[in-house]
């Protein structure tokens, strides 16, 4: 038997198919996409954190301007309560001239939680807009939350206007004459340590009758 010069071929390789694109992991779940809705808040739910975050520095707010509008100092209020005249003559020898008393009662009310301690209330009068005179009242103390009433009584002998000499005369011939008072309070607000300026005015225009010595009209108005 002649043998062959070439060694025998190998055995054929059993084919294995190509890997698929991308390759698969053995024994993987199937993977799903769940898709969920948007989720939208109530106004009840969008404003309960928020709420509840800024809660206490609102109501912190809201208390300390209540305390200052309680304890906040102001002007005491003031008031004529009684506006009287007493006496009211005319001289004409030797010359034109009269003399008044009038008789004012203030009332200052203390609308604080402080006690006011008042230097003076002055009570001027005056004729056409020019002061004819003014008195001062003494000394006075109002406490928290409480009126007090000052008496003032203005007394002017011998009042000459020469430069509404002639404006006087028509007002003795009609009957009338009409005078302006102003009232007006100074002092301090007590609050232990230190001292608030306060201050208050009020003006009067009063008409005299002539005649019969007797105030027909008056309109007061604070300023």
């Amino acid at each position: 038997m002649t043998s062959s010069k070439f060694p025998d071929p190998p055995p054929p390789t059993p084919y294995e198919p190509l890997p698929s694109y991308p390759p698969q992991p053995p024994h993987q779940p199937p993977q799903y996409i769940i898709l969920l809705p948007h989720y939208y808040r109530t106004p009840r739910q969008f404003l309960r954190r928020p709420s509840r975050r800024y809660l206490i520095p609102a109501a912190a707010l809201l208390l300390l301007a209540a305390a200052l509008f309680f304890i906040w100092p102001s002007d005491p209020e003031l008031s004529i309560a009684r506006l009287h005249l007493r006496r009211l003559k005319i001289h004409s020898f030797p010359k034109i001239s009269f003399d008044i008393t009038l008789d004012v009662t203030a009332k200052i009310r203390n609308k604080d939680f402080y006690s006011v301690n008042f230097r003076s209330v002055v009570v001027s009068v005056g004729y056409r807009g020019k002061q004819l005179g003014y008195v001062v009242s003494d000394y006075g103390r109002i406490k928290a939350r409480a009126s007090s009433y000052v008496n003032a009584t203005l007394e002017l002998k011998d009042v000459s206007i020469f430069s509404d000499m002639i404006p006087l005369i028509e007002d003795l011939a009609r009957g009338s004459i009409t005078f302006d008072t102003v009232t007006e309070i100074g002092g301090e607000l007590g609050l232990g340590l230190f001292d608030i300026p306060i201050k208050g005015k009020v003006s009067c225009e009063i008409v005299v009758d002539t005649r019969n010595e007797t105030i027909s009209h008056q309109n007061c108005y604070p300023e």
